[in-house]
């Protein structure tokens, strides 16, 4: 599975994009809602009663059975002509918490796809350092069987033999550790994109660093302004401001307008019957509420501080991220460079090593000491591409787009 494939599944299997999504659904459902205080409420109702009703005929004495039925029926509608801007700040309130829910989604978005990320290239890392590993044995092999030589014809001892099949069983136990790692690496990255059981990361390409070719300061001022955090933290400062203005609207008076039209019958028909109808237009105002009004209007003001504060938080917190995942990319830059020619003079190194132990120039100790700095430096070289990898990656997440 490419890395591709494995972040669109993982988008559709994440419980967090569903959460994200589920939230966005339910701030536009909040948003329709604010839209709605705007539009006159309609109801309507009927209602019908049967009863029997038995007197006495005063005239034959006689008991006289009969019905006193009624049905009847309305429509009935009201609007609020005034709500002291209550609605405005709502409505604002809606979109805001719109806003913060997208936000929320283009970053928890990006989350997932560094979750896949770290768990594709820790695949990688230990699939590429199992074939590190693998060469080492196949040296170490190499050294047993010169060594096991060189003891027959008297020219090595038996240590020389005993070292060689130790630094075997190193190799040996190393690939096991790596192919125990490269199980769990490919277990997770199956869970994070629903299958049961591990997947196989398949590169679409090379995995080689490769130079952003944004400068560094659109990349921070980028982040400081389109950041899905800061973006999120900013439609929360809208949302708080619009909390002030709706604890606010307490203070002023209710205007409501609302009007009815009623229809009654004894008679099953709509022939006949009585009807009235109202209008009527009502203004209130609380004057004195036991100090609601201004306990809200006290939170409304801290919850604005207070969302002001961490939206300055979260700018700081933005911009020292990218600085130091920035630093760590040039720094992975240099250091994959240098780790190059430390692999090229660990090469040539262990080749005069095995030329010179082949000729009885040196000892086993020396060669197994070149073998170890030649695994060493290829061990760090992957480390080092795949760390530069992972650091682009924590960068986009943080961005919230691509590089």
């Amino acid at each position: 599975m490419t890395l591709e494939e494995a972040m669109d599944r993982a988008l559709k299997a994440s419980p967090q994009i569903v959460q994200a999504q589920g939230t966005i659904r339910n701030a536009a459902a909040s948003e329709r809602s604010a839209f709605g205080a705007y539009l006159p409420s309609l109801s309507a109702n009927a209602s019908s009663s049967l009863s029997s009703t038995e007197r006495l005929n005063p005239t034959t004495g006689t008991p006289v059975t009969g019905s006193a039925d009624s049905y009847s029926a309305g429509l009935s509608a009201s609007w609020d002509v005034f709500t002291g801007f209550r609605r405005k700040n709502e409505r604002m309130r809606a979109q805001a918490e719109s806003q913060s829910a997208e936000a929320q989604l283009v970053g928890q978005r990006f989350t997932v796809e560094l979750s896949v990320a770290r768990s594709f290239f820790e695949a990688l890392r230990a699939e590429e350092l199992m074939t590190v590993a693998k060469a080492r044995i196949e040296r170490a092999r190499e050294g047993v069987e010169a060594a096991e030589r060189r003891l027959a014809v008297g020219s090595a001892t038996r240590s020389d033999v005993l070292r060689s099949q130790l630094e075997l069983n190193t190799a040996q136990e190393s690939l096991l550790q790596l192919e125990n790692q490269r199980l769990t690496s490919g277990l997770t990255l199956g869970r994070l994109v629903g299958t049961d059981g591990p997947v196989d990361p398949a590169p679409s390409g090379p995995l080689e660093p490769t130079p952003i070719q944004s400068s560094r300061e659109d990349i921070i001022s980028s982040l400081v302004a389109q950041a899905p955090s800061v973006k999120s933290a900013e439609a929360a400062v809208l949302s708080a401001d619009a909390g002030i203005g709706t604890a606010r609207s307490q203070y002023y008076p209710t205007v409501r307008l609302s009007a009815g039209y009623d229809w009654f019958n004894q008679d099953f028909g709509f022939a006949g019957g009585r009807t009235s109808w109202s209008v009527r237009l009502g203004v209130s105002y609380p004057i004195f509420d036991g100090f609601q009004r201004e306990g809200g209007m006290i939170r409304a003001t801290t919850a604005a501080e207070v969302s002001q504060a961490q939206l300055l938080d979260t700018r700081r917190a933005v911009r020292s991220e990218a600085e130091r995942v920035m630093s760590q990319l040039a720094l992975s830059e240099k250091r994959v460079t240098m780790a190059r020619q430390a692999v090229e003079v660990a090469q040539e190194d262990l080749r005069v090593q095995q030329e010179r132990y082949r000729l009885g120039a040196t000892t086993i100790l020396e060669l197994l000491t070149s073998q170890a700095a030649l695994v060493e430096a290829q061990n760090n070289l992957v480390s080092l591409r795949f760390d530069y990898l992972l650091s682009r990656s924590e960068l986009e997440s943080v961005l919230g787009r691509k590089l």
